[in-house]
């Protein structure tokens, strides 16, 4: 039996009522300065995870009480690292034999080179099968919304961060035009030339918004903690997946626009009967792909730190994509805020679509 850990976190202060239904009734400011010095904490034992090799996998979830604000705000030196490793340690004594680190405890810091470094188990942060799930999806939706790759624009806003620049080299090879969306222009030329040969005409902007207008796919992978895209900012038809969690994406374009197709980006179904036994906000038997990576890793028995640190290689993109398969992870259909979309809502979206461009 294969052993993982999975290390997640609060998203926002009410996410601590799934635990806790008591604090509902607490002022956030109050749940947010009190629950950010419990130690971490064993959420709940995961079973019935099964590859189609027919390697049977068992894990655990462990949480932190910090939010994504807490975590960016505090000193990641003297109090978030050492609350890191401890929960880190926690999940070496519950057996783990690797840890994944989930949402913004990937983000802060040194993204887990220095968690790695303090256990005697391997880290990684999901990121290459973030990436990869992410394009897949985006390119599915597409499809679905009968849009011609080698002709689509797309944009990706936080292009030059560490999933950004995995999902741009994706993507340039797939589309017709690639615009990278950063905010620094020097790190946004560098990574423009790089992905010079990759076919699509490739553009930069420091500008999410103005990006956005003229794309028909739109990827946000920024780990900036606020909303950067609006209603007004997509043309009718366009597909978004915000993978950023925060997300990136206001929920005012799915509630204002019944023209463009918003998609959660990484959410994977796991293979075999799988009870995470805690509702972390997804349908039974969907996972984030960060989450995914850890669980595929192990069941591939490769114990290592796989994705760790600013950089996400290509080459391991296509890794473990390749490795979801081998074991049965598939990107499942299409979801929104943590709810399946219908294949009748997506056609709906798409007719109307094309009604706004005639």
């Amino acid at each position: 039996m294969e052993r993982f850990a999975f290390l997640f976190h609060p998203l926002q202060h009410t996410d601590f009522a799934r635990k806790f239904p008591i604090l509902m009734r607490l002022p956030s400011s109050w749940v947010e300065g009190g629950m950010k010095y419990l130690p971490p904490l064993h959420i709940s034992h995961v079973t019935g995870a099964r590859s189609l090799t027919g390697v049977e996998l068992e894990g655990d979830f462990v949480g932190l009480g910090m939010t994504p604000r807490v975590l960016l705000e505090s000193d990641f030196e003297h109090f978030v690292l050492p609350r890191l490793i401890r929960a880190g340690q926690l999940a070496e004594r519950l057996g783990a034999r690797i840890l994944g680190l989930g949402a913004f405890t990937k983000i802060v810091g040194d993204r887990g080179v220095s968690v790695a470094k303090a256990l005697n188990i391997p880290v990684t942060t999901g990121n290459s099968y973030t990436a990869a799930s992410a394009v897949e999806g985006a390119l599915k939706a597409v499809d679905r919304m009968q849009k011609d790759r080698a002709n689509v624009e797309a944009a990706v806003i936080g292009a030059t961060g560490s999933i950004g620049r995995a999902v741009s080299h994706l993507l340039a090879e797939q589309v017709g035009a690639l615009t990278l969306v950063a905010r620094g222009e020097e790190r946004l030329e560098a990574l423009a030339s790089a992905l010079g040969g990759h076919g699509a005409l490739i553009r930069t902007s420091t500008d999410p918004r103005s990006a956005a207008r003229s794309a028909d796919l739109v990827l946000t992978v920024s780990s900036a903690t606020g909303v950067l895209v609006e209603p007004e900012d997509f043309r009718p038809g366009a597909v978004v997946c915000d993978v950023a969690r925060p997300r990136n994406v206001s929920a005012a374009v799915y509630q204002h626009r019944d023209d463009v197709l918003v998609l959660d980006g990484g959410v994977i179904r796991v293979p075999g009967a799988v009870d995470f036994g805690f509702s972390f906000g997804f349908p039974p038997q969907m996972a984030e792909a960060c989450m995914a990576e850890t669980m595929i890793l192990a069941m591939e028995g490769r114990y290592e730190s796989f994705t760790l640190g600013a950089d996400i290689e290509v080459e391991k993109v296509r890794l473990i994509q390749a490795l979801a398969a081998k074991h049965g992870f598939t990107v499942e259909g299409f979801r929104r805020f943590e709810r399946a979309i219908a294949d009748q809502e997506v056609e709906e979206i798409r007719q109307r679509a094309s009604r706004a461009g005639h």
